[in-house]
Formats: structure tokens, C-alpha cells, sequence
């Protein structure tokens, strides 16, 4: 028997389980298409803050996911033996004017209050950075230091792997016992949808790859921040590979198909970081994310299952918030313990 039943092996349904059975629960996940077959099994990996100014209930939320992060992935590593590549490297953004060099150093001093010591903000000539530097106009960067990076298929697979040693379940099919939680993802949300008078969420094509460098400049980047320019993610990996990512295409024919838009994706990393001008391309990826109209992620009473629950709605940010939507998540299945932030509730997306 299974006190929790979770529908769906993505990152929130594999990161709920892990939790609900660290409490002690037994725990079934359940996915036909096995773990990370959708978003979560992308290439990316970027698990970077909103800026530190106009604070909400969604900036703060995150904020306290990523300093969670690095005790989640230890556990669940220390559990399965198996690593999710996560590292907290911080990020360099490069800044474009003295406009935008004067809001950076104002939201670094923002930043000193909102992230209460626990990270930092800083403003730092681009010279500091070395040759990884991106190109910047202004001879700035922004360094922040509570962007993390990890692998998501390896994340899934650290996860599964964990949950298994553990006691859990991670299967194809089985019966739902227990509480019982859907995190499927798109599929859910145009369900939902069509069930509704308006759209209650929808699913944003993205598309990334995954670059390697020479030999020397791999051991040199797998501890290196990732950068965030030309509003293109770039992302050094533990495996010595980069990852750049991503498209966001509300329109598609073909979710899983790459094209030329991921290529002028990749062309303005290189544009914008020289030494990957003659990177190699190793891996491309392309899938649809969850996005709930609210663009938050959806937590609670699941609108078409009396009873049961949903937790959807990651987005751009599900691995980042991942560790405090299990928390909380896990309170609410086991605890009947509601701590879910209004602007994240099912009704906040009608």
C-alpha cells in the first residue's frame, strides 16, 4: 500500500515523492513515459533568481528554494549515489548602458536587505572575470552568487534513484493509493482548460543545446559561473559541456523538433562569449513547458479531482523552486498543513 500516489515523474512529481519519503510515508510515482520524459528532461539546467527588487510572494518563494537547494541535492545524492551536477556558481550578466549599470548597482544594494546575507549582488568590473567574461558595453558585470546550475536528466535520474533506495516506487503503471497528486505537466493543464471557460494554462516550446569546448577550457569551465546574455542562458556543466537555451515559442508545429530558431540561439552565445565561438554542438534539444496562466506554479486542490492534488505549472523555474513545492507540497499530502502562497492556488489561474 501506498500512503502517497503521485502522477507524473517530472521534477515536481520526482521531488514530492523524495520528500514525502524522507517523512516517512511510501511513496508511488507513476509516469508511462518514464522519468523526465517531458520538460524536466531538458538540457539547460539554470536555476537563477528573479532580479532583487519589487519583492513578492513568487520572488520571495524562489528565494527560499534556491538557498534550500544545495542540503535537497545532497540527500538526495547521499541517498541513490548519484549526482544531479548541482553547483551553486553564481552568474555573470554583462551591462549594457550607464542606465542599466546605475539600476544594478541600486539593486545590489536592495539586494543586501531581501537576501538577507545569504547572497550576494555585487556590481564588478568585466576584467575580474577573465576570459569567460562576457562582452560588456560597459566594461560591468553583475555577479550574483545564488544562481545555481545542475543537469536535468541527471537531476531525474539522481531522483529516481533515490526514491528507490529508499523504499520507493517509480513505475510505468500501478494502482493510485493514498493521497493521490498530479504533476503531468502540459497534459494536465490543457485538461484543465478544457474544462473551463478560459485558458487556465498552456504549454511554451523551448529549445536548447549543449556545447563542449576543448579539453583545457572544459577542466577550466565545469566550476565557472553561468552568464546570462543577450537573454540567452549559458550554462557550464560538471561534464565539462555548455548548455545554452533557450526559445520560447507560444506557437509550434512539432514540440520535440529543433530548428533554426535554436541555431540563432547558439549564435548569439557565441556573439556574445567569444571563447565558444568554435565550441562544438553535442546535443540539441527541444520540449514543450508547463505555464500556468497565473505564470506561477499551480499548487493545491486539484480543480478536476475532488480530493486530490496538482502541482504544476514549473515553467522556466520548476528545478529552482522545486525543493520548497516539495516542501510544502509534502505539509499539505501528509500534515494537512496548508502553507501554499495564495498567488500559486489553482483559483489564482481561472
Amino acid at each position: 500500500m501506498a500512503d502517497v500516489t503521485i502522477h507524473g515523474a517530472g521534477i515536481f512529481g520526482l521531488s514530492i515523492g523524495w520528500t514525502c519519503l524522507q517523512r516517512g510515508a511510501r511513496v508511488r510515482v507513476i509516469d508511462p513515459f518514464g522519468p523526465g520524459a517531458g520538460s524536466s528532461g531538458g538540457v539547460v539546467g539554470a536555476l537563477a533568481p528573479h532580479v532583487p527588487e519589487n519583492w513578492n510572494t513568487k520572488k520571495a518563494f524562489q528565494f527560499d528554494s534556491l538557498i534550500m537547494a544545495q542540503g535537497f541535492w545532497q540527500a538526495v545524492e547521499d541517498a541513490g549515489g548519484k549526482s544531479a551536477g548541482y553547483g551553486r556558481t553564481g552568474r555573470l550578466q554583462p551591462i549594457a548602458d550607464e542606465h542599466a549599470l546605475d539600476l544594478a548597482r541600486a539593486r545590489a544594494e536592495t539586494a543586501q536587505d531581501l537576501w538577507r546575507g545569504l547572497a550576494q549582488w555585487q556590481v564588478i568590473p568585466a576584467a575580474e572575470a577573465g576570459d569567460w567574461a562576457p562582452i560588456s558595453p560597459t566594461g560591468f558585470l553583475i555577479h550574483d552568487t545564488l544562481t545555481a546550475r545542475m543537469q536535468p536528466r541527471r537531476a531525474c535520474a539522481a531522483l529516481v534513484a533515490a526514491i528507490r533506495a529508499k523504499g520507493g516506487e517509480v513505475v510505468s503503471n500501478g494502482e493510485a493509493e493514498g493521497q493521490v497528486l498530479w504533476a503531468t505537466g502540459v497534459a494536465d493543464l490543457q485538461k484543465i482548460t478544457e474544462a473551463r471557460p478560459r485558458i487556465f494554462g498552456n504549454g511554451i516550446k523551448g529549445q536548447g543545446a549543449s556545447l563542449r569546448l576543448g579539453p583545457d577550457a572544459r577542466d577550466a569551465l565545469k566550476t565557472a559561473p553561468q552568464l546570462f546574455a543577450d537573454t540567452v542562458h549559458i550554462v557550464p556543466h560538471a561534464d565539462g559541456t555548455v548548455a545554452i537555451g533557450s526559445t520560447s515559442e507560444r506557437e509550434y508545429d512539432d514540440p520535440k523538433s529543433v530548428d533554426d530558431q535554436l541555431e540563432a540561439v547558439i549564435e548569439r552565445a557565441r556573439q556574445a562569449v567569444p571563447l565558444l565561438r568554435d565550441a562544438e554542438v553535442v546535443d540539441r534539444w527541444a520540449g514543450v513547458r508547463p505555464r500556468s496562466r497565473s505564470r506561477a506554479p499551480v499548487l493545491g486542490p486539484h480543480p478536476l479531482h475532488p480530493g486530490q492534488f496538482i502541482a504544476n505549472g514549473g515553467f522556466k523555474i520548476g528545478f529552482g523552486m522545486a525543493p520548497k513545492v516539495a516542501e510544502v507540497m509534502a505539509d499539505l499530502l501528509l500534515e494537512d498543513v496548508d502553507r501554499i502562497p495564495e498567488a500559486f492556488r489553482p483559483e489564482a489561474s481561472f
